[in-house]
């Protein structure tokens, strides 16, 4: 007699009632999933053209910052809206943003159609998530995620290759132009394949939350990044930014507690389930970004390694990550959520350690291995740590769960790059420039050991996961009510 676990590939796969819908989602997530690399390779040959070196960490946190503030407000209303709307939302803001972006005539323009790419990314990325967690069962997705890691594992190659090849034998700008086909292409398969049955109802924005966070999450990266740079860490500027930071997120959690309907709603935290997995998917976004942004300029600078080549470092983690996933469902459908996700963090912890060893002596080679490893492992912590939190939640809650864990992911990987740049900035500040191969490997360097801490504090996170079987985990009425 057969399980509830013994799910044939024909359910699931692209022959089945719902393969149109999953062939859509994974073009969506195609365009996350390329922009997540290829990006980092062009970074020197952007700055080569604009200036500004210091600067280059705001085309990363600005992107995160603008895709974590959205993600709340994205993700209350496809509770109450619907998933569909949405998701097109998304993707012709990143759309938008691509097309601007590519065209930009200095840094700063830059900057601000990063922005509007993120404001894109905050809604797609969530909401293919939360509609896979819809129509697919926890077993299923199991099975599903394969597809989706097939999806990293061609963005992995794929991307760093096309911003290597683009940036040292075409322009830059085409990183950002390769995204208007995948944008048109996904938008019409998701119109076309993908329909929700669902009565809307009114609904209340949380503007006082959107802004306050916003304005608490913008003051706090810009002290990182521009502290020990623009100004000096004990000025008034530091000070004022650092205060209106601390100040703005105290009045965010404030508004949240009264709000009717808050964007980011704070008591679903009480749960351990929930918090654990949104510790553990800060701390991700953190690692992901420290990686993927830092690498490539460290290997190109210290090294004057070509920027393809760079890419192929990138490459080997966001290779490793989609290999484990696409198997992380048959560790945890066996073993469990929590034992994935703490043997996955352990993985990681051990890259990121060996990253850090490896750091004062630069070598493309022994950088792509240890790259590897640690994507190794953030395919077994990612994926089970969302899935377990989507599981235990019913429908009306799935998209705001969904939309908390990624917040905290991009939220993890804005505030991480900050204080990641600001460690690079304040020592090639005090060392002898951008431009000395001592001082980028000692910058480096410490940024993959400041790296290393938030490994371990994401496998301390870890444990607080409940512990048992998939089942265990799963919502129920009367567990949920409790």
């Amino acid at each position: 007699m057969g399980t509830s676990t013994d799910i044939g590939h024909s359910t699931v796969g692209f022959r089945s009632e719902r393969g149109a819908v999953l062939a859509a989602l994974m073009l969506t997530t195609g365009l996350i999933a390329i922009d997540a690399t290829i990006l980092a390779t062009a970074v020197p040959s952007v700055v080569k053209d604009f200036g500004q070196f210091d600067q280059f960490p705001w085309l990363f946190s600005v992107y995160l910052l603008a895709q974590a503030v959205s993600v709340p407000i994205y993700s209350k209303l496809a509770d109450t809206i619907g998933r569909k709307p949405i998701v097109l939302t998304g993707i012709g803001l990143f759309l938008l943003g691509s097309i601007l972006a590519g065209v930009a005539w200095n840094m700063a323009a830059l900057i601000v159609f990063r922005v509007i790419q993120g404001l894109g990314a905050g809604a797609a990325a969530p909401m293919s998530m939360t509609i896979i967690g819809d129509i697919y069962t926890v077993e299923e997705r199991a099975l599903v995620q394969g597809y989706i890691a097939s999806v990293w594992a061609v963005a992995s190659v794929v991307g760093p290759a096309l911003g290597g090849v683009f940036s040292q034998f075409v322009s830059w700008r085409w990183i950002f132009f390769v995204n208007i086909p995948l944008c048109l292409v996904a938008g019409w398969a998701l119109i076309r394949s993908f329909h929700e049955k669902l009565q809307p109802r009114r609904h209340r924005i949380d503007y006082a939350g959107a802004v306050s966070l916003t304005i608490g999450l913008t003051a706090l990266i810009l002290g990182l990044l521009e502290g020990g740079n623009a100004w000096a860490w004990a000025s008034v500027s530091s000070f004022v930014c650092f205060g209106i930071g601390v100040a703005a997120l105290a009045v965010f959690v404030a508004v949240e507690r009264r709000a009717s309907e808050p964007i980011l709603d704070l008591s679903l935290l009480r749960r351990s389930l929930i918090l654990t997995t949104t510790l553990v998917s800060l701390g991700v976004g953190a690692l992901l970004i420290g990686i993927t942004s830092f690498v490539p300029p460290y290997l190109q600078n210290a090294l004057g390694a070509a920027p393809i080549v760079a890419g192929a470092a990138v490459a080997a983690l966001t290779l490793g990550w989609p290999l484990a996933a696409s198997i992380a469902g048959r560790v945890y459908l066996r073993h469990g959520f929590r034992t994935t996700v703490l043997l996955g963090s352990s993985i990681v912890l051990a890259g990121t350690i060996a990253l850090a060893l490896v750091g004062p002596t630069p070598n493309v080679v022994a950088v792509s291995a240890v790259a590897f490893v640690i994507g190794f492992g953030l395919g077994w912590t990612a994926a089970p740590s969302l899935i377990a939190a989507q599981a235990s939640v019913d429908w009306n809650e799935r998209g705001v769960v969904t939309g908390i864990n990624v917040f905290a992911r991009s939220a993890g990987s804005a505030v991480g790059v900050a204080v990641l740049g600001a460690i690079a900035n304040h020592l090639i500040a005090a060392g002898h420039g951008e431009h000395d191969y001592a001082t980028i490997v000692d910058a480096s360097t410490w940024v993959f050991r400041a790296v290393a801490v938030v490994a371990a504090l994401t496998l301390f996170a870890g444990f607080g996961m409940p512990r048992g079987a998939v089942d265990a985990v799963a919502y129920s009425p009367e567990a949920n009510a409790a």
